[in-house]
């Protein structure tokens, strides 16, 4: 019997439960009352640019599935070409988002409503031998005040769903992170 060897995966570090960095774009919803934020980071062993992260996050086969939901429900259709012009701060527009503030580092993307956002950053990490970098997604969903109490609330729909809703970010996040691992067809900027 011929014995066979097994390539090892590059480390890829867990995804993990943070809070906001104190520069992110996303903290004025933090800050606001009754509204919902999170925060995920990972880290990948390369440099990464904010376009590289946002145009592999919306080009994953998971959010391609979010995109046909909203093509198909919504009539919000988009493209992997769209995806890359908004990463390249070449549109502020994309599928039921418009950007709300963008930076080099930092995105914010704000949902047809008004109710939700999306929010990416990158950040290299110092003091390794190997280039790193700290990849973020994080969300805010804005509260609304309640007619009978005037108290903000998210309101059932939204709390009915943060469960999963944490789960899906989780799993776009690290999808996200393994395209940009990847190389060949995965690889940043090529459609999968």
């Amino acid at each position: 019997m011929v014995p066979t060897t097994t390539k090892r995966k590059p480390y890829m570090p867990a995804l993990e439960t943070c809070p906001l960095p104190d520069t992110a774009l996303l903290n004025v919803y933090a800050e606001s009352e009754g509204c919902y934020t999170d925060c995920y980071a990972t880290e990948i062993q390369a440099p990464v640019t904010l376009s590289q992260f946002v145009t592999s996050f919306y080009t994953t086969r998971l959010f391609k599935l979010e995109r046909f939901v909203l093509k198909v429900a919504a009539s919000r259709p988009s493209t992997d070409q769209q995806a890359r012009e908004l990463a390249e701060a070449r549109t502020d527009r994309f599928a039921a988002w418009t950007v709300e503030q963008r930076t080099a580092t930092q995105l914010l993307m704000c949902d047809i409503s008004g109710r939700t956002r999306s929010w990416f950053m990158v950040e290299p990490v110092a003091g390794g031998s190997v280039p790193t970098t700290r990849l973020y997604f994080g969300s805010a969903v804005v509260s609304q005040v309640d007619r009978k109490t005037g108290e903000p609330k998210l309101g059932f729909v939204f709390t009915a769903l943060l469960g999963f809703h944490r789960l899906y970010s989780r799993a776009l996040l690290s999808a996200a992170r393994t395209r940009l691992s990847s190389t060949g067809e995965g690889g940043v900027g090529k459609p999968s």
